[in-house]
């Protein structure tokens, strides 16, 4: 008994001065091992992580080929642990090649690394797992093996070697069982450019995220077990392909938003198939674009419809401003417009409001001809902006409250949300009003009035170019809230008011028209007779003569008109002139229609657009139309049901998805653009920030514009087969939805890519979400243009991108001669 006993404390002696010699000689190993790995060829972990300098970082997940089919609308698009940097590479325009290699380098690393260390513990293998089990914390000499408390150092890379040796059995089991889906094999990533997965998303870091902070979200992701570590990223995996693209099990949104592409499909059979051809096609795919940069005489100005001097040339007239429309080529260009020498990345909103670039804008005639008006000066390297204008030298602002006290009733920002400002200048009178919370769409044309509205958007104040020449402004009827024309030199008087009755077909029942112009103020015989003109005419229009005030500090005056709200005074009237328009005559009717000297009545049923006042702002952004309620919506489900799925959705994809997942410094953006809106949901989400957006209706859309400005926003009816009326460089993120693929079957995709590089500004963004082929051969023009792609992923057919604009511009010149004067 007594040696028996005795026989087991010394076996017990002897296993612990063997288990010391084991961790000695494993301590040891680790050292070899950890000479051999930072001395080898292959770059180390932590230079791929921390090569942020070199590149913009980019993080993808291959997700869990089980993953649900149902895209969950209520927690957004991109889960924020999509955003994880996962290490960078050199070459931007190949990205999923390169990082599918980065990771298949650092895990072959890994497990060759791990199959050494277990040839060499084969003789203490039992004594080995003994030690892992009985010190499962990692706890070694000097804590050198301490991975648990999360002490994994990227810096030297020390302890993610000992932990990645230690765990390697319990690692390789974990693998096994938890499901998660590597694109590489164990004999060295053969098949890293096959996507097992059923998704695929492939993200760029923010860039308000530094480099510092993403190694600390890298340390305490390696630092778990192996076990726990993929079981978490599995539920990440899970919780990202839920968040991605919503469809219609959760909102019926998604599905609905390709309304003119078909519903929205969940091609679950043949997503596997789909995912591996794009992958490699946008592995492998060789861009035959040969982009050149447009040679023409408006140089970086250059505005395809509105220096087609080839048709300009052969107007037959100029009397009504026809050289001042659009005249699109018949090709439209897919050449590059040129940067301005000394281009620089534009002022934030809201200094860019009181002064920009110079050479951005590099135009002085307007400070020259304008500057004793406090229009815009030049002030060394800046253009500065004083706030004034012809009518108003001493500021917007005082003018603004001057229109405001003649007329309490226009209660800017509640009454009046939504406002058209004529010959705006450089909209100086917009930029203020959002100090009032107000929106002003505000046109001039391209005229001797050098650049005006490249100003105004340059400042980050939203114009366009139009001219009031033979065609309709490009409005809906009865959707703007006030009509403002301050000295814009518009001759209403003449030809039967044909362009004051087109005010009044774009100006709601109710609304006003101010008019602030020396005829209302001086006594020249000119400016007396015009006054005469316009009482005549205004009087037969039935428009009510408000009041007539005098801003004794600016020394102009105004006059101030209301639209009639009813039929009336148009029932009593002895002659019918102006007449009132044909029954047939759609008002609403607005791209590319001549003008006609009519008036359209005013909607007598109480559920017709037009009858009511809409409800103050902000409330009308988020209460659905009166007028909905008798109809069908865009989606085919009641109207108004649309019109709330359709900003609940675009509420969560903003707040959950590009507010956080799409690496977008929005407190960079000002000017937006949603190509294809719909409800103007995306416009709607963005209320919050200090941000503008141009809602876009392709004129083979559903006709939603109305709808639009009843919420409160604003925007135009554009083909995207055309360029839009904007200077290059106007637009710091497009929002295009499902846009690409419906205009596919009118014109060549590659030019409208050209006009979405034209406007958008460098280092700006476009997002887009579309069928997953589509996205594919974006991506591909935009890395043909060098643009880096910081975020793709597709999942059933469907996709999502974002792409940032840089100042790449080829060196080969394209002449377009019918640009050249």
């Amino acid at each position: 008994m007594a040696m028996a006993k005795y026989s087991r404390v010394d076996g017990r002696k002897s296993s612990s001065y063997c288990s010391t010699a084991v961790i000695v000689v494993f301590v040891a190993f680790c050292l070899v091992g950890i000479w051999m790995f930072m001395s080898s060829s292959v770059v180390p972990l932590e230079n791929s992580d921390l090569s942020s300098q070199e590149t913009r970082n980019e993080a993808k997940q291959t997700l869990q080929e089980g993953v649900s089919k149902q895209f969950d609308d209520t927690s957004g698009d991109i889960s924020e642990d999509a955003t994880r940097e996962g290490g960078t590479m050199p070459g931007k325009v190949s990205l999923n090649t390169d990082e599918e290699s980065r990771k298949s380098v650092e895990e072959n690393q890994e497990e060759n690394y791990g199959n050494d260390s277990s040839d060499e513990k084969t003789d203490s293998g039992n004594e080995q797992k003994t030690v892992d089990g009985d010190d499962g914390s990692g706890n070694g000499k000097d804590g050198e093996m301490d991975s648990s408390e999360g002490e994994s150092n990227l810096e030297s890379g020390q302890a993610e070697n000992e932990g990645g040796e230690m765990n390697n059995n319990v690692q390789a089991e974990s693998e096994e069982n938890s499901g998660e889906i590597r694109s590489e094999s164990a004999e060295g990533g053969k098949n890293n450019d096959e996507e097992v997965s059923e998704d695929k998303i492939k993200h760029v870091d923010k860039e308000d995220i530094s480099t510092e902070e993403n190694n600390e979200k890298n340390q305490d992701e390696n630092s778990e077990p192996s076990a726990v570590e993929n079981s978490a990223e599995s539920e990440e995996n899970n919780q990202t392909s839920n968040e991605i693209l919503p469809t219609a099990a959760q909102s019926e949104i998604l599905t609905e938003s390709t309304t003119q592409n078909g519903a929205w499909s969940t091609q679950a059979e043949e997503s596997q198939n789909e995912k591996k051809s794009q992958q490699a096609s946008i592995s492998n795919e060789e861009n035959d674009n040969q982009w050149k940069v447009c040679k023409s005489t408006a140089g970086p100005d250059y505005i395809p419809c509105l220096d087609n001097w080839q048709v300009i040339r052969k107007l037959p007239s100029t009397k009504h401003y026809e050289h001042r429309e659009r005249h699109c080529p018949s090709e439209p260009p897919t050449c590059l417009v040129p940067l301005p020498e000394g281009y620089k990345r534009s002022i934030k909103w809201p200094k860019s409001r009181d002064k920009i670039w110079y050479y951005n804008v590099p135009h002085t005639k307007l400070a020259e001809v304008k500057g004793h008006q406090n229009w815009v000066k030049v002030t060394g390297e800046y253009l500065t902006f004083p706030g004034g204008g012809t009518q108003f030298k001493n500021g917007a602002l005082h003018y603004i409250d001057f229109l405001q006290q003649s007329v309490p009733n226009i209660a800017w920002g509640k009454r009046s949300r939504v406002i058209l400002d004529v010959g705006c200048g450089v909209a100086s009178f917009g930029g203020y009003l959002f100090e009032r919370d107000v929106l002003a769409m505000s046109f001039a044309p391209k005229d001797e009035h050098e650049a005006q509205v490249q100003f105004a958007l340059e400042r980050g104040i939203p114009a366009i170019l139009n001219v009031m020449g033979t065609k309709r402004l490009p409005f809906p009827s009865s959707v703007f809230d006030v009509v403002h024309c301050a000295r814009c030199r518009v001759p209403w008087h003449v030809e039967g008011g044909k362009l004051l009755l087109e005010l009044n077909r774009v100006l709601r029942p109710g609304g006003y028209f101010i008019w602030s112009a020396t005829p209302v103020y001086q006594k020249l015989p000119e400016d007396v007779g015009i006054w005469q003109e316009m009482s005549r005419l205004t009087k037969s229009m039935c428009w009510d003569l408000v009041t007539v005030k005098k801003d004794r500090l600016n020394a102009v005056g105004a006059a101030i008109y209301q639209k009639p709200s009813s039929n009336d005074c148009y029932n009593k009237r002895s002659k019918n002139v102006p007449p009132l328009c044909e029954e047939s005559d759609d008002p609403n009717a607005a791209w590319n229609v001549s003008l006609q000297a009519c008036m359209h009545k005013v909607p007598k049923d109480s559920t017709e657009r037009g009858s009511l006042w809409p409800v103050q702002w902000p409330e009308r952004l988020e209460q659905p139309p009166y007028w909905l309620n008798s109809q069908i919506g865009v989606y085919g489900k009641a109207a108004q049901e649309d019109f709330t799925a359709d900003y609940n959705h675009w509420k969560t994809v903003v707040s959950e998805s590009y507010l956080k997942g799409m690496g977008i410094d929005w407190s960079s953006v000002r000017n937006v653009m949603d190509m294809k809106a719909v409800y103007g949901g995306f416009a709607a989400a963005l209320k919050d920030l200090k941000v503008w957006v141009m809602n876009v209706v392709p004129i083979d859309a559903a006709d939603t514009l109305p709808v639009i400005y009843e919420r409160g926003l604003f925007g135009i009816h554009h083909d995207w087969c055309e360029s839009f009326n904007t200077y290059p460089r106007t637009y710091d993120v497009l929002h295009a939805d499902h846009l690409f693929s419906s205009i596919q079957n009118r014109c060549k995709l590659v030019t409208v890519i050209a006009e979405v590089d034209r406007i958008l500004r460098p280092e700006g963004k476009l997002i887009v979400r579309d069928k997953a082929e589509t996205i594919s051969a974006v991506e591909s023009m935009a890395k043909s243009l060098q643009w880096e792609i910081r975020m793709i992923y597709s999942k059933d057919g469907e996709g999502l991108l974002c792409v940032r604009k840089k100042f790449w511009r080829p060196t080969v010149e394209e002449p377009i001669k019918a640009a050249i004067v």
